[in-house]
């Protein structure tokens, strides 16, 4: 039997084929086209677990993280990135200046040094005030505590006068020391003092940033020094010596923080958080976040700009400091961010769900014409295919023809976004990861658990929930039987459990024990909602319901969202009486877009007037319905009447709190006499 073999020969196929040098030539540029497109086109990011079971069942209604922190933060170590910038801050107009991570450690060793010197302790029974904005000496000055064992009590205006005066009780806690920041705040704490039981007191000390500041008698206002008079004068930077205490490190069940929650009602309770709390919390958050988030090199930045009294920008910080990244603030002023973001270029941007909302209603209120609303409505529809196949970037043919100068407006190196505080549309979410061109997390928690509890992960640009648990958390569902929420569904209050969770709050064992079951659960006042995927979604509040006469519950909070989507309207405060059988309102529309809303519908006038036209209100009203009507409101959850107001509820006129949720009692007490009047007039 013969075999033969036939040979063909690539020179020999190619000089039989009838091509041109030119298409040759053509032939080879496509191949170098797709062999360049292969290597550089864009891969999806590997999540790094099931996205279909992102949590374990542990039991019927109690879920815990599939990622396990292997790691934990044991210290705060500031060397990490040596002489490289740590915090940055800058004047108007100029570019931000930086002070390094070795310059900070030595800053807050001196200060801390200079507290022990004048009178503190070093340890966690010895409480330290700090009154003043974000800026680099507030981190400092928590630095300094947390070196020698200290307590930080952090302080801030819009807690009121009254709330000030429960927490400088010095009855209650022991605060020796206040570091501020401005010579204004010293009028405020000596108003404050004017209005002050005298005979429970012992007078702190005040430490002020520039030129005024440590206050050693409050009631007499004699002894003001600087900070640097708080160092002694042989302790100078870069020329440490034996004046300088030894580091007194804490333990992680001592005490870190006292971080007095503002409250929508009633009196500031003090959560105790622990420095294990805090360094659980943020070794969890590392782990989730390390697929996608932190690079090997130390130059990415963030902007310091929700108030630092708050455990979220807290965290946010010293997270990124055990990464080496650099902090820079913000001058201070609300007006002047934009600016700042623009000038310092984050990578990384915390946020809340209130300015995710003014970016997305300017971007769509910047497009007129119709084309260009088309043009834009396709590119995101593309950026969003991108997104739900895993890849996120910002450097693809949409990115640079449509999405480029919304990108600049936010720096144009933005990365990863963390959203948190309250809930927020799925359509404003998936609308922004598209023309931002970058990573947005939703995470869920309050100040009771550290901060947060459950987290989107890397992978799962899905939106309408708040992620899965972090890891060495537990977070159940139990019944609410008054709501219809029950376990059997996967639906009830949310409750946590782990070393994220609070020790308690502060001389007040009532409210503790309202907080924290017998096992050890904090009950959080959210309902919440388990998804099929192992993620969980808050759909509803337990602590703000209310009946209506007919004996319907109503959860304001969740009606107050779904209003929310209304082109017009900017803020919404839904109010109820249990005497009432329906709901009214107040509504601020949005000034940037209301206007232009009522002239589409043959209104014109004035922002001001036209909250006075009633024409223009029943046109509000129907839009209100017409949302609610596709969102599942049932008809006692619809508002039957409201009130235009055309200023913003804000945190400088009493009706948000520093965390930007409204103070529903204060809301109230403003608006009684329009809530009244429309109760008087309204039938049904």
């Amino acid at each position: 039997m013969q075999c033969f073999c036939l040979q063909l020969r690539p020179r020999s196929i190619l000089s039989s084929l009838p091509l041109s040098t030119p298409s040759l030539l053509g032939l080879g540029a496509l191949a170098s086209a797709i062999a360049y497109w292969l290597m550089t086109r864009p891969r999806p990011m590997r999540p790094s677990v099931d996205l279909q079971a992102q949590s374990v069942a542990v039991d019927v209604s109690v879920r815990a993280a599939q990622v396990i922190a292997t790691e934990s933060i044991s210290s705060y170590d500031l060397c990490f990135s040596g002489g490289g910038p740590c915090l940055g801050y800058r004047k108007p107009g100029q570019p931000y200046e930086w002070i390094s991570y070795t310059e900070v450690a030595e800053q807050a060793q001196l200060l801390g040094s200079g507290l022990l010197a004048k009178g503190c302790q070093s340890n966690s029974s010895q409480f330290v005030g700090i009154f003043a904005q974000n800026r680099p000496e507030w981190t400092i000055s928590q630095l300094a505590c947390y070196t020698y064992s200290m307590v930080l009590v952090p302080l801030y205006e819009t807690l009121g006068m009254e709330a000030m005066v429960h927490i400088l009780d010095l009855g209650k806690i022991n605060i020796k020391r206040i570091v501020m920041s401005y010579y204004c705040k010293l009028h405020n704490i000596k108003h404050i003092h004017r209005h002050t039981d005298y005979s429970r007191l012992r007078t702190p000390k005040i430490h002020c940033f520039r030129k005024a500041l440590i206050l050693s008698n409050l009631i007499s206002c004699h002894g003001l020094l600087s900070l640097q008079q708080l160092i002694t004068p042989k302790l100078q930077i870069g020329d440490l010596c034996l004046d300088v205490a030894e580091k007194q490190p804490p333990q992680p069940e001592d005490l870190a923080v006292v971080c007095f929650t503002s409250g929508t009602t009633g009196k500031p309770k003090g959560a105790m958080i622990t420095h294990g709390n805090i360094a659980s919390n943020i070794s969890s958050v590392i782990k989730v976040l390390e697929v996608c988030v932190y690079t090997s090199e130390h130059d990415d930045v963030s902007i310091s700009y929700l108030p630092l009294a708050h455990m979220f920008e807290q965290l946010m910080q010293v997270t990124l400091f055990c990464h080496g990244a650099r902090v820079g603030f913000y001058q201070g002023e609300i007006s002047l961010l934009m600016d700042d973001i623009k000038t310092l270029k984050p990578a990384f941007l915390p946020v809340v769900p209130r300015l995710l909302n003014r970016i997305y209603d300017k971007i769509l209120g910047s497009v007129t014409s119709p084309l260009r609303r088309t043009l834009l409505n396709f590119a995101v529809r593309r950026k969003q295919a991108e997104l739900r196949s895993g890849v996120v970037r910002n450097d693809s043919l949409w990115d640079k023809l449509v999405f480029k100068k919304i990108q600049a407006s936010l720096g144009g190196k933005l990365r990863f976004a963390l959203t948190t505080s309250a809930p927020i549309s799925p359509t404003v979410l998936s609308f922004l990861r598209a023309t931002l061109g970058c990573v947005i997390f939703e995470g869920y928690g309050q100040t009771e658990c550290t901060g947060g509890c459950t987290f989107s992960m890397p992978g799962d640009w899905t939106a309408g929930h708040v992620g899965a648990p972090v890891p060495g958390a537990l977070v159940k569902v139990v019944d609410i039987p008054e709501m219809n929420y029950l376990t059997k569904n996967q639906e009830g209050e949310v409750c946590i459990k782990g070393p994220i969770v609070f020790k308690g709050y502060l001389r007040d064992p009532e409210r503790t024990a309202e907080a924290l079951d017998s096992d050890g659960w904090l009950h959080t006042g959210d309902v919440g909602q388990w998804l099929p995927n192992g993620t969980l979604r808050i759909i509803d509040r337990k602590k703000n319901i209310f009946k209506l006469s007919q004996g319907e519950y109503i959860a304001p909070e969740k009606i107050e969202n779904v209003y929310m989507r209304c082109v017009p309207v900017l803020q919404v405060f839904v109010h109820g009486d249990s005497l009432q059988s329906y709901l009214i309102g107040i509504v601020v529309p949005d000034p940037e877009v209301f206007v232009d809303w009522a002239k589409e519908r043959g209104i014109v006038g004035s922002h001001q007037e036209l909250c006075q036209n009633p024409d223009v209100k029943n046109a509000v009203l129907e839009d209100l319905k017409d949302v609610g009507k596709k969102a599942g409101l049932k008809s006692f959850e619809q508002v039957k009447d409201l009130y235009l107001h055309p200023e913003m509820f804000s945190i400088a006129n009493g009706l948000l709190t520093p965390t930007l949720k409204s103070r529903r009692n204060d809301i109230r007490r403003v608006f009684q006499e329009q809530l009244s009047a429309m109760y008087s007039k309204t039938t049904i």
